[in-house]
């Protein structure tokens, strides 16, 4: 099984290599074959920069990444909103008879507003709403990450999840990946989001292999089965600083309100000088950086 970031960093080299070797054959008089610069020019366009990952924790551990630099007072702020798109793998009975995981109408209010976001999606999910996964992943607003397939905790004692067995929790971590790949999410970023947020040095010492950097946050919107729109707002604006990252949630079952306090947020933070990033423009900031 080849970690997802391995198999970006090879697909960024083929890309690569092909132009070099048409460069080469240029410069040396001969002609490349009918459509193969097209064909390279194509590959590289297709295939964006890898994205940033933090080097290995101490013992090689997985990285853990809560929020990027505080810019200094001269400097534009930065935040980036993350919104976990969560569905437990027993719940497809409940999908089945009606609830809804999905918010496109949160979708379409960050479009609306041209804000860039970064979207922790479990496989699961993307099993249920496979258009919808396949058309956040194409957006170029937007980047998809890992939030395991089960949405099932790599702990014990976390918000009452059922666990995943440490032998399982890298095989579980890349069957998301799969799942997206299935449903057409061409390039996830390699970021893992555990469940609940809960981990330890086993969870992290699990998933190490895979490459990933695990993204937590450090402000909480409480959005997660609030009815109080303003309530959540306010809790995102007061605890939001340069570099944040914000976890909410995008699930109507679960948090039928992160639409509307969306439509607060957004414009009070550009009143007051924020810009809105994706999580990997927050790590690019961070030190020491791998990618």
């Amino acid at each position: 099984m080849i970690p997802l970031a391995r198999r970006l960093t090879t697909t960024c080299a083929l890309a690569a290599c092909t132009l070099a070797a048409l460069t080469t054959l240029t410069a040396c008089g001969d002609d490349p074959a009918p459509g193969a610069r097209e064909h390279a020019a194509r590959l590289t366009a297709s295939t964006p920069p890898r994205p940033p990952t933090l080097a290995p924790g101490p013992a090689g551990l997985t990285p853990v990444f809560k929020n990027a630099p505080r810019t200094p007072a001269s400097a534009a702020p930065s935040v980036a909103l993350t919104f976990d798109a969560d569905m437990t793998a027993d719940q497809g009975p409940r999908a089945a008879s009606g609830e809804r995981f999905d918010n496109p109408a949160l979708v379409a209010t960050l479009r609306r507003l041209k804000v860039p976001a970064t979207f922790f999606m479990t496989g699961r999910w993307a099993e249920e709403y496979p258009a919808q996964a396949k058309d956040i992943g194409r957006d170029p607003l937007f980047e998809v990450a890992n939030h395991s397939y089960s949405h099932y905790a790599f702990t014990d004692h976390c918000y009452g999840l059922p666990t995943v067995p440490a032998d399982r929790m890298r095989a579980d971590m890349e069957r998301a990946f799969t799942a997206f790949r299935k449903a057409g999410v061409e390039h996830p970023v390699p970021y893992f989001r555990f469940p609940g947020g809960c981990y330890d040095k086993r969870a992290l010492r699990a998933l190490a292999p895979g490459g990933v950097t695990a993204v937590q946050w450090d402000v909480v919107s409480g959005d997660a089965f609030a009815t109080d729109a303003g309530a959540v707002a306010r809790q995102v604006l007061e605890g939001v600083r340069p570099g944040s990252v914000v976890v909410m949630h995008c699930t109507r079952s679960a948090a039928p309100t992160t639409e509307r306090a969306l439509r607060r947020i957004v414009p009070k933070l550009r009143e007051r000088g924020f810009r809105f990033v994706r999580v990997s423009e927050q790590i690019r900031k961070a030190a020491p950086v791998r990618g």
